[in-house]
């Protein structure tokens, strides 16, 4: 695993895998199961994994995030930037950050939290946790009232920042007055377009933004790859036509749930066996899994024209 500060090079080298967290029967981590989808993930050059809401780390056991810390640290290969989460509530990543503390992730990133808070709230919450757990951090925007654009800047300008998970939905990604306040106010190779292959063309051609996440990328990372580097080059062309490979599983994730389709999505398309997905959540069942599985096992197939 890498240990090294955060730099925008790594933000911008890689797409930012955001992968689902396989478990056994029993909900236990199934280790290997988690370290075959990294080999294969890095095989297709992808080298920053982000642990996240895929990874359901909303719903981990705080008896249960030591080790889950512990088992992530040691699968990655040792060029390969491992990010884990935070939260959502204040308690709970508070504690954490004391957990984090004895670990060599580089940074970590606050999960979201949608009720009770207020943007002052949330300014201070994160300025707290990246005070106590001594690094900068990610932070997560997944809703416009969440966090200001001027309370994101304070938080840059103190130096607490080292990257911005820009995933607010909009049906129309090329009007967006949050994003665009962002990039006035902060270096906006800070924002990384945080809501997979669907936005990634506007946000990275319209906006000058360097980087994205994505769920999907764990089914097909090269072709997820070969887009960023399309859109690095500016061929926006090439890029989107990539990006049109993705839309059948986008299309899922978004009618169904993006959680539970990309877990099942890496099962069914003969990656890794993801297991069952921690509750609150759920596997799918009948014909949903049926038109996930289609889908998945055709991007997948596209990784064979590109190895």
């Amino acid at each position: 695993m890498k240990t090294t500060d955060a730099t925008f090079e790594d933000l911008h080298s890689s797409v930012l895998a955001v992968p689902p967290l396989a478990r056994n029967d029993d909900y236990s981590l199934n280790l290997e199961a988690n370290r075959k989808l990294v080999r294969y993930l890095e095989g297709g050059r992808v080298r920053t994994i982000l642990y996240g809401g895929n990874a359901n780390f909303y719903n981990i056991a705080p008896s249960e995030y030591a080790s889950t810390l512990e088992n992530l640290a040691s699968i990655a290969g040792e060029d390969t930037w491992v990010i884990p989460s935070a939260g959502p509530s204040y308690g709970m990543f508070m504690d954490q950050a004391d957990v984090l503390r004895d670990f060599d992730f580089p940074t970590a990133m606050v999960l979201p939290m949608t009720t009770a808070s207020t943007s002052d709230g949330v300014e201070e919450g994160l300025r707290r946790f990246a005070r106590r757990y001594g690094r900068r951090i990610i932070v997560y925007l997944k809703t416009e009232g969440y966090l200001s654009a001027a309370a994101v800047k304070r938080l840059v300008d103190d130096g607490l920042v080292c990257a911005i998970k820009y995933a607010v939905v909009r049906a129309t990604p090329e009007r967006d007055e949050y994003l665009s306040e962002l990039c006035e106010l902060i270096d906006r190779r800070l924002i990384v377009s945080g809501i997979g292959e669907r936005p990634a063309v506007v946000h990275l051609r319209e906006f000058g933004l360097r980087a994205f996440t994505s769920g999907s990328v764990c089914v097909a990372p090269r072709q997820s790859m070969d887009l960023l580097r399309a859109l690095g080059e500016g061929d926006y062309t090439r890029a989107e036509t990539i990006r049109e490979r993705f839309l059948p599983l986008e299309d899922l994730r978004d009618g169904i749930n993006p959680i539970r389709v990309i877990h099942d999505a890496v099962t069914l398309a003969g990656i890794a066996d993801m297991g069952p997905i921690l509750p609150l959540a759920s596997n799918l069942l009948g014909e949903e899994r049926e038109l996930v599985g289609a889908a998945a096992r055709r991007l997948a197939d596209g990784e064979k024209a590109t190895a």
